[in-house]
Order: C-alpha cells, then structure tokens, then sequence
C-alpha cells in the first residue's frame, strides 16, 4: 500500500499557543509563499476554517526573519531543498487550482454584478456549446446571405465550388494545425495570438496578433455595413437620408447609418459585455433559422405544381428592377380597353420612347424554376463583365438599339462593379474566417484537449456542406439573371429570401440579427485581443491599451477599435472591405500553419499535442495554400499586409521588450546553427570566405567594469556586425569563490558590448591565474567551424611601471600561443584614443607598414576598417622596406601591380633604409635595456629576505597563543626587538632596494664591447625603422605594423618587450598585426 505522509505544525504549549498572537506567530507558511498568486486563496480558506485548524504545511515559520526549516523525519533527506523547491503534492495541488478564464467575459460579468470572489466557478462546457456552436455563429454570417447568390450567379457553379473548396480546405488544414497546438498545452486567452507567439516568439506573435486584431476589427465594419444594407434595402428602404437615387447617395446613406449603428454597439459593448453573450444563443439561432428556412425552400421546389411567388420581367434579354413594374406587358386591358401600363411612363418622354423599349417585347419568367428545372445547365459557367454591364438572360431573343439611351439603364439591372474570378475569392473568404472562436474559451471547457480539435473540425465540415451545398442548389433553382442581380432588385427581396420557404422575412429578419450579433461579437473580442497584446508588453506604445475601467474592461481598446471599424464603415462597401480582412486572417493562418509545421519538424521535447492527426506536410500545404489565397485575392492588398506585419516585426525586435517563451523560432534557429557548424566544419575555409573571427581579450577593473571599451569599438569597426566576435575576460581566483563575480563581469561585457555597438557573445573565466585562464580561451573559445582566427588585445603599457613581470609574462606568453595555434594576433598601442563609433574621421591616412609577409592580414585589415562611417574618409598607405641591394623603383611598380590585383584602393611607397653604423644612441638603449634587466634580477627578494618573511609568519602564528602569558610575566622591549616585525622587514628591504639602485646606476659604466651583440642589432633595427616609421607616419589616424615574434629562448623575454616599445616610440595610435600562417587575401576572384 502507498505510505501517505503527512506533517502537522508543532505548537509550543508553555508559549501559550492558544493565544491570537501565538497562533500568528506559529502559522505555518503557505504554498503561496512559493506560488504567489495562490496566496489570497490559502488566505482566505485559513480564516474561513470552522475547527480553527489550519492548513497542513511543511513549512514552519520560527521567528520574524522568515527563516525556514523543515520539521519532520519521513522527508528529511530533502529539507534543504524545500526553501526552492516545493514538494510534488504542493504542485500538484497548485495545478488541480488552476482555472484559466476567456479574458474580459466572465471576470467583467461579476465585476458588473458586483459580486467579489476570490474563486470564480466557472461553468464547464462540453464540446456541442463550448466549440462547434461559436464556431458555427462566426463562420456562417453576412456573405452567406448577401453575396453568396451573386457570386455563384457571376461565376458559376464550377468556380464557385472552386472557390469555396479552396477557402474550406485553407480553413480545414488551419483547425488541424491550430489543433495540434492548442492541445499542446493550456490555451489562456488570445487565441490565435497566443498560439503564434508561443510558438513562433514575441517578434511573429506581436505582428500576426496585431494583424488578426485589425482582421477582427474590419470584421466588424464587414458585419455592420451587411446590418445596415439590408436595413436600408430590404426593411426599411424609404428612411434614407441622401434622397438621391444615384450610388453615391446610397453610400453616404450607408456611411451615415453605419455610423450611428458602431457608436450604439460600443455603447452596449462599453456598458455590459454580459448582454452580448446572453444574446449570442439568440443570434445563433437565427442564422440556424435563416439557413432551415432555405433547405424548406429547396424542397418545396420539388413539390409538383409549386407556383413561384416570383417572377422576373425581361424586356428582350434585360432584367427590370422590380419596384416600378405593375405588370409585366407594354399594353394590359381595363375594363374591356386596352391600355397602356406604366412601363411608358419611365421608357417614353416628350412622346420620344427609348428605341430598345419599342424594338423588344417583355416578357416574364420565374425567379426560382426549381431543381427540376434544368436552369442547373445555364449556370454552370461564369458571366464576369465590367461595371455597368447590363444583366441579361442568354439564348434570349432580343433586338439592340441602334442609339443607346444612357439616361434609360437606370430601370435595367447591371453591375456596379467590375467581376472577375480573384475579386470573389476575397469576397467570399471571410464567410469561412471564425474558426479561432473554439480555441479562445479554452478556459470554459470541460476537457479542452479534446473539444477544441473534435468541436472545430467538425463545424468546418458542417459548414462547408452547408456553403457547397448552398452553390449547387442555388445554381439548381434560381434564375441565372436573378443569381447576378446582387441586391435582389429584380424580386424586391434578398435573392436568398426570394428561395426561402415560408416567406423572404425570415431570411430579412434572420440575417439582420444574425449581422448585429457578429458586430457586437467582433466588437468585444477585437479590444480584448488587443489588451491581451498591450499586457504582454512586447509593443510599448501600446502598453496604454492594456488599461481599463475597474473592472477589466478593455475602455481605451474599445476607443481605438471603434476608430479603426470607422475606416471600414466610411468605405462603405463590402466588395471594398472584405479582401482587406481577408488579407489579415489569411497572415494570421498562414503562421498558425508555420507554427505548427515548425513545432513538428524541430520535434522539441515539449511539442506533446493530444491530438494526433496532423503532419508536418499538411501544415506547409495549408501554409502554402493561404500565401496563395492572399496574391489570388488581391495583390497589393497582401504586400501593404506583409509590410505592416514586417513592420511591426522589426519595432518589436528592436524597441518591444525581451520575451522568452520557449518558442520555435529559437529553436529552428538553435538547429540552423547545428547544422551550419557542422556543415563549417567539414570543409577547410577557403580564403575568398576569410574575415576576422576575433577574440578580444578584456580586462576588469576592481568594479568588475571592461578597462579598455575602446577595445570594444574599435572590434566594431573592424567588423561591422559580420563574422564571430567573442569578448572574454579572466578573473583569478577559484570558481566557487568568484562565480557571482563572474556572473557580474559577463553582465558589465554585454552592456559594454551593447553601447559600443559590438554585436557578439562574452563570457568571463574564472582561472587559477590569468595565465592559464588566456591560454584556455585561447585554446577552447568558439564551437565547431565558428572558432576564432585572431585575437584582439591591448599593449599593456604599465609594464613598464611594476616591479612584478607577471604583465610582461602574460603577454609574451599570449604572443607564443597565438603563434602556436595558428591565429592572428592584434595588439593595439593607447587603446584608449582610438575614436568611438559616434565620431568621424574627417581626412587622414591608415598606413601599413609591410615589412614582412605573413599571410596578407595587412592589406585587409585597413580594407574592412575604411568600411566603417569612422574610417570612411581616410585614405590607405602602404609602405615598404627597400634594402641596398633591391631595387626600389621596380618593388614600387611590382607592389602597385600587386595592389591593383587585390582591388585595393592605397598609395604605395617604397622606404629604402641604407646600411648605416650602428649609432652610439643604439648602444645607449641597449645598454640601458640590459641594465635594467639585470636590475630587475637583482631587485627580487633574496633568501635571507624569505627566511625573514617566514620568520614573521611564524611570529604572527604563534603570538595569539603567548599573548596572554606576555602580558602576566610583563614582556620588556627586548622581546619585541628580537622579533623581526612587518614593518622593520619593509622598512629594510626598501633600504637596501633604493641603496642598491643608486649604488648600480653610478657604478655601471657604457662598456659597449661587452654588451650582447644580437641585442645590439635588434635594438639597431627598431631603432632605425622606428625613425622611419616617425617620419612618414608621426600624423597619420593609425598605423599598422608587422609584430615581430618573440625569442625562441625564454632568456630573451625581457628585451623583447623593449624592442617593441622603441618599434612604437613616438606614435600616437599603433595596431601591431602578427598573421596567423596561412593568406587570408587573394588576388582570384
């Protein structure tokens, strides 16, 4: 049997537990300690027990300071982890108490109630109510009953069904992607936004959740113009404002209307959200309404001997608007005398009648011929025509006019607009957009994992049966010319009513509320999703929209949602505003389709989706098919989309605030990174493919700040982003030890890195010594093909200035190991005047000083320099060293034919440096060099010194032991003068360390001829090229030179430093270059 442990808190009895202040004090800590926001929950059910027991705790709280133990025995092995991590029954009642509610529905209800809850039950719905019937409310709406009768009448039943398949299956493959991803974990709200931005990072998620808000937004316009057409149109055609019978008259009616219509829904959205979700089920049930009652009239055109309630005038081959025909006939009999009908009065004028009126006969036909009626046959093809483009019956005798009356086609009905294929599918698609409404009330439902996939792919197949089934019947039982009339002017009804059975009001009615009820939707969903966005706080100008009233409601949402559904209001047009919310639905499916294909092909651990149905295959399919749909639908509506969607991506990426949410793109980009080392790896670099992969050496300062961030800028400049930069640090010492000053100096790299505008990775070491610590970055810096090829560090000018040679060491051994491994190294002299990134060089010259050829590191380090905005403007030398026996003139001509081929743009000279005698100034510095590094040897601490110095620990080691008995037996003077203190041996040793240095200075004489010859040349070298050097270069912006390497023999190390500094005598701003072995510049293409 399973053992069950549990820990009661320990009262102190003699304490007086009993007592109100004791029993505070003996409180065991709760969960919410560690789980914040559980701490009002666990307050709240501690005062509200009736026993007066409180909540068993592991943690005991024993005195003010919080200090934490764990009192008890079955789990004692682990009570040093409890202050960090809690005890798996404490999580697993943290998530039992975990409720995720649809953000600004049910919190804003109770606040509006007023009712204050800690814990808000919340009801859970079942697939049926919580998924398919608000997925089946937002896909079936206003096109469905405006515009689908007219689409299948313009392009026919074959592309119509094209049409709708291709939007049906766009949405289909989207479900099984949004699926896939919101059963892989809990959905909170935001939907689709969250889904993107989880998965594909902050930067995707901001710009495709802002897209699917203005998608939502525009939704809204969508949905209120549909309310106020069929207001204007269909009930109550006489309450216009514009009384002209003109276009543009109806479509400022529209824009008045539709105004006043958005300001009285954000009323009632801004007053109670809980009136729009009571009337959802209302709205609802009118669209199921509107769509049984045109089932009911499909079937009754099956009835034998059906009468049709509709009829359609044709005068020749062209449809009349039904609201001025009487009677369909030029001449009618009243009272036993034929008369003319009213027909004369719109077509006659003056006793003048339209010729196309008097040349053709009228005729009437049936609206709805039904199924059996074989019109299936004319409406199989499409009729697409330019605007104005009369509507007429094909196969129809009819006689043209030979003069077109213009001012007559007012009574005819044509199109108002030009028609083609791409047009519609913008149209339609935003009838088969809404399949997101599932996954934002994943909070609400019983079992989320599984309604959100089962409840949307099955209210996609709903309905689309219900769209493709709705084009083949209304191809198969309306009259084509009525199929065209797009406002049903030819039956004065909606078409769609004009099928309906038992009467066109319940289509009227049905799709009045059904608009209504979108917009309000659209209007309370649009604010929240922007809130969600704003609170995220991934966009900072928006962070004024993740404010409210008290209760949540998004209020400065709202303000700026109306203000956008505006825009689409005074466009005025469906045709006009659809394809721009097509557009955005169609980015926001897109990357829920990346997403998802993402997720499956990193196959990171935490991608566990319950459901099971999807392939990476079908996410690309979908992906693909809606990239298409945005070009088929409009083209330059989808780039003014993709670049507000790139614009938003490239301010979140550099001002919106750093989220890490574990999202795919990271990964995606951690295996592109694996596989690019790889792939560099196992191929050698070529040398067209060589730049500078550098390692810059830094130092800290006691604060753990970079000494030297010059050394930063000038990197920056050398490499203007491109290729491998890694800045590094050592700090001596153990790891245990220093490893939060390590932590400290990292942060204090990158923010040097990030105001120097140095863009790449640092790091800092902890090392026994600093020795070891260069030699293994040196050595282990870097992964795979993205190692270091250079190494960047400053002179250390105070070498000069310690008495220790750990500096001098350090240096020279960082010079031997970038030898040994292969890599270039750069030395700058007075870091610290080199320009930063904010100034500009406004003439000068960088000048390359070639004396010796290691690899052509030279020439391209200026080359990438010039390329910074610092550098731009100064010009590039290069010299050369000519000895006596070469010829100057023909190295000029040979380097400058050199220079060319490498498409450098410099000057060349040619410095010829005769054999000279070796000067007496030469033997000045060598003299000087060797006197102080026999000074140097001499100056180190002696032995007797060392046998002092351990005396004096000794002393220091055993005088806390006799210290009380030296004061018993009263220690006299002599004791202390016997003993050799800290004070006295620094006092002598200093003595005799400034009586030896004035002593060796005078008695050391200029004996010239005893001094190391190889030390005289070098000495002479330096000397005279540093002349050289000095003359030619004393006012350039930089100079570069050949760094000679250090001496084999290790005895030499201390003039090597020497050599250097008479190399570098006199010059303001040196870069010493030392290559690496191999060429690294090339003359090929």
């Amino acid at each position: 049997m399973p053992t069950n442990f549990t820990v009661v808190p320990v009262e102190d009895v003699e304490d007086g537990s009993n007592s109100p202040a004791a029993s505070e004090e003996n409180k065991p800590i709760s969960l919410g300690k560690i789980f914040q926001d559980q701490e009002n929950v666990d307050n709240l059910q501690e005062s509200h027990s009736d026993d007066g027991q409180q909540e068993s705790s592991p943690f005991i709280s024993l005195d003010n300071d919080e200090e934490q133990s764990y009192d008890g025995k079955n789990m004692a092995l682990y009570e040093e982890e409890m202050d960090s991590t809690p005890m798996v029954s404490s999580l697993l009642n943290k998530l039992a108490n975990y409720t995720n509610l649809t953000q600004g529905v049910r919190e804003h209800e109770e606040a509006e109630d007023g009712a204050t809850r800690v814990t808000v039950m919340v009801p859970q719905m079942g697939t049926f109510i919580g998924v398919y019937l608000p997925c089946m409310q937002n896909i079936l709406g206003v096109i469905l009953f405006l515009r689908l009768t007219w689409i299948v009448g313009t392009a026919g039943i074959l592309e119509s069904f094209a049409i709708v398949f291709m939007c049906c299956v766009c949405t289909f493959l989207t479900a099984i992607s949004m699926s896939a991803i919101a059963t892989n974990g809990v959905v909170p709200a935001g939907g689709s936004y969250y889904m993107i931005s989880r998965s594909l990072g902050p930067e995707f998620g901001g710009a495709v959740g802002l897209c699917f808000y203005l998608g939502t937004t525009f939704a809204g316009s969508l949905y209120i113009l549909g309310t106020i057409e069929i207001l204007l149109i269909y009930i109550v055609p006489t309450a216009t404002v514009f009384k002209e019978s003109n276009n543009e008259a109806m479509l400022n009616n529209i824009r008045v209307y539709g105004t006043c219509c958005l300001i009285l829904m954000a009323l009632v959205v801004f007053v109670g959200v809980k009136y729009v979700n009571k009337l959802a089920l209302v709205f609802l049930s009118c669209v199921i309404l509107s769509i049984m009652a045109t089932y009911a009239g499909v079937i009754k055109t099956l009835i034998p001997l059906n009468q049709s309630e509709f009829n359609v005038c044709l005068l020749g081959n062209r449809s009349l608007r039904g609201e001025m025909i009487q009677s369909c006939s030029k001449m009618e009999v009243v009272k036993n005398v034929s008369v003319r009908t009213n027909l004369w009065d719109f077509f006659c004028t003056n006793e003048t009648c339209d010729e196309y009126f008097l040349l053709n006969n009228l005729t009437e036909i049936k609206a709805i011929p039904g199924l059996l009626s074989g019109i299936i046959k004319e409406n199989l093809w499409s009729h697409y025509g330019p605007a104005g483009t009369m509507i007429e019956k094909e196969n129809h005798y009819s006689v043209p006019a030979q003069v077109p009356s213009n001012d007559k086609n007012k009574y005819f009905v044509f199109n108002d607009i030009t028609t083609y294929f791409t047009l519609l599918v913008g149209i339609y698609f935003p009838s088969v957009t809404g399949i997101m409404a599932g996954s934002n009330r994943s909070g609400d439902l019983r079992d989320a994992q599984r309604s959100i996939p089962t409840g949307t792919i099955l209210a996609i197949l709903t309905t689309s049966f219900v769209y493709i089934s709705f084009v083949v019947l209304f191809g198969a039982c309306i009259e084509g010319v009525v199929l065209r009339d797009k406002f049903g002017y030819s039956v004065n009804n909606p078409v769609i009513g004009a099928l309906a059975w038992p009467s066109p009001s319940v289509i009227v009615i049905g799709s009045f509320f059904s608009c209504c009820g979108a917009g309000l939707q659209s209007l309370t969903g649009a604010p929240r999703l922007l809130q969600a966005i704003a609170r995220d706080g991934i966009i900072p100008f928006l962070h004024v929209f993740g404010h409210g009233k008290a209760n949540g409601e998004p209020t400065w949402a709202l303000l700026l949602t109306v203000g956008i559904c505006e825009i689409g209001i005074l466009i005025a047009s469906l045709e006009e505003v659809a394809p721009i919310l097509s557009m955005f639905f169609l980015m926001c499916y897109l990357f829920v389709n990346l997403a998802c294909a993402v997720q499956t092909l990193l196959r990171t651990p935490n991608w566990r989706p319950r459901f099971k149905f999807y392939h990476w295959t079908l996410s690309f399919l979908g992906m693909s098919l809606c990239l298409s749909l945005m070009f088929i639908c409009s083209w330059y509506y989808a780039l003014v989309a993709m670049l507000i969607a790139s614009c938003i991506y490239k301010y979140i990426e550099y001002r919106g605030a750093v989220k890490e949410w574990g999202d795919g793109i990271r990964g995606l980009s951690l295996n592109a990174a694996r596989y690019a080392l790889v792939r560099l790896e196992e191929v050698p670099l070529h040398t067209k493919n060589w730049r500078p992969q550098v390692l810059v050496l830094c130092k800290l300062d006691a604060d753990l700040s970079v000494k030297h961030p010059r050394l930063l800028s000038f990197t920056s400049q050398l490499k203007a982003g491109k290729g491998l930069t890694i800045v590094c640090s050592v700090l001596e010492g153990t790891y245990m030890n220093l490893k939060e000053n390590a932590k400290t100096g990292e942060q204090n790299l990158k923010q040097a890195m990030a105001a120097e505008k140095t863009k790449g990775f640092s790091h800092v070491i902890v090392s026994s010594s600093l020795r070891d610590g260069f030699s293994i970055l040196i050595q282990s810096a870097g992964l795979g093909g993205m190692k270091h090829n250079t190494v960047l560090m400053a002179w250390p000018a105070a070498w000069t200035q310690h008495r220790e040679s750990s500096a001098r060491r350090n240096f020279i051994e960082t010079v031997r190991e970038t030898t040994a491994a292969q890599q270039a190294l750069l030395v700058a002299k007075n870091i610290d005047s080199f320009p930063d990134n904010h100034e500009r060089l406004k003439e000068g010259t960088i000048d390359v000083w070639w004396i010796v050829h290691d690899g052509g590191l030279l020439m391209l380090l200026p080359f990438l320099l010039i390329q910074h905005k610092v550098w731009r403007k100064c010009k590039m030398r290069i010299f050369t060293v000519a000895q006596m026996d070469d010829n100057s003139i023909r190295m000029k001509k040979d380097l400058q034919k050199f220079v060319y081929e490498l498409r450098l743009d410099a000057e060349v000279e040619v410095v010829e440096m005769h054999e000279s005698d070796i000067s007496a100034f030469t033997y000045e510095k060598t003299l000087v060099m060797e006197q102080r590094s026999q000074m140097l040897k001499q100056m180190q601490l002696s032995r007797t010194e060392r046998e002092r110095e351990a005396q004096l620990i000794h002393d220091r080691n055993t005088a806390s032991h006799s210290s009380m008995s030296d004061k018993a037996a009263g220690a006299t003077s002599d004791h202390v003068h016997m003993t050799w203190t800290k004070d006295k041996l620094i006092n002598e040793r200093n003595k005799q360390r400034e009586g030896m240095a004035v002593k060796d200075m005078f008695n050391m004489r200029p004996e010239w001829e005893n001094l190391n010859q190889t030390n005289v040349r070098r000495m002479h070298t330096a000397v005279k090229l540093n002349e050289v050097v000095v003359r030619k270069s004393k006012d350039s912006e930089l100079v570069l030179l050949n760094m000679p390497g250090p001496p084999k023999n290790k005895k030499g190390d201390d003039n090597y430093m020497e050599f250097l500094e008479v190399l570098m005598e006199g010059l303001d701003r040196v870069l010493l270059v030392r290559g690496g072995g191999r060429e690294v510049i090339t003359i090929y293409s």
